[in-house]
């Protein structure tokens, strides 16, 4: 079974993910942020990643800490989920459209986080969402995730497709990534013979 449930609690968020890499992109989730709910959605949706998330935040302050403690957790239980990793095909990328934006996602599962962030974001909130906590998010998403990710956007003229693009983007990437390959189903992707 390669799942994991995850509980994460700190002064600012109560937070509980469940993911199931070999599902069927289900999802339940509910932080109390509806425009990031809606993209917590796509990114399961489109990874074919089982997800479900139970967040409760200072949300009387402002969506920062529920944002990026769900990317903390979520990073978290996908590595959990991975265990040595083998396997898996590793690596996964995206060209993926959506209306006016283009958002190219490549990532490795290489346990070495780093994030590359090309996106440009026009607006300063999307609804009453603050559009920097989508790079907030995939910042956490990829530290605690052990993840090489490279998000560039290629165009766009409209925040919520250019956010959108991006979750979908990662999205399908990370589907690619996490599918077990069966050329080599029993072996680590990797020469070192670990991730």
């Amino acid at each position: 079974m390669r799942s994991h449930t995850l509980t994460r609690v700190t002064a600012e968020t109560q937070i509980t993910v469940t993911v199931d890499l070999d599902g069927t992109g289900a999802y339940d989730n509910q932080t109390g942020v509806g425009f990031f709910d809606h993209m917590l959605d796509q990114l399961a949706r489109h990874s074919l990643i089982d997800m479900t998330v139970r967040a409760q935040g200072d949300l009387h302050i402002d969506d920062h800490h529920t944002v990026e403690d769900t990317g903390i957790a979520l990073g978290q239980a996908l590595a959990a989920a991975l265990g040595d990793k083998r396997g898996i095909r590793r690596y996964g990328a995206c060209l993926l459209p959506m209306d006016d934006a283009l958002v190219r996602t490549a990532l490795d599962l290489s346990a070495r986080p780093f994030l590359i962030w090309n996106v440009d974001l026009p607006t300063a909130k999307i609804g009453t969402f603050d559009t920097e906590l989508v790079r907030e998010f995939f910042q956490a998403l990829s530290t605690h995730g052990g993840i090489t990710l490279h998000v560039d956007m290629l165009h766009g003229l409209n925040s919520h497709h250019i956010a959108e693009a991006a979750f979908k983007s990662v999205a399908r990437a990370l589907r690619d990534a996490v599918e077990v390959d069966p050329r080599k189903a029993d072996a680590i992707p990797s020469t070192k013979g670990a991730l």
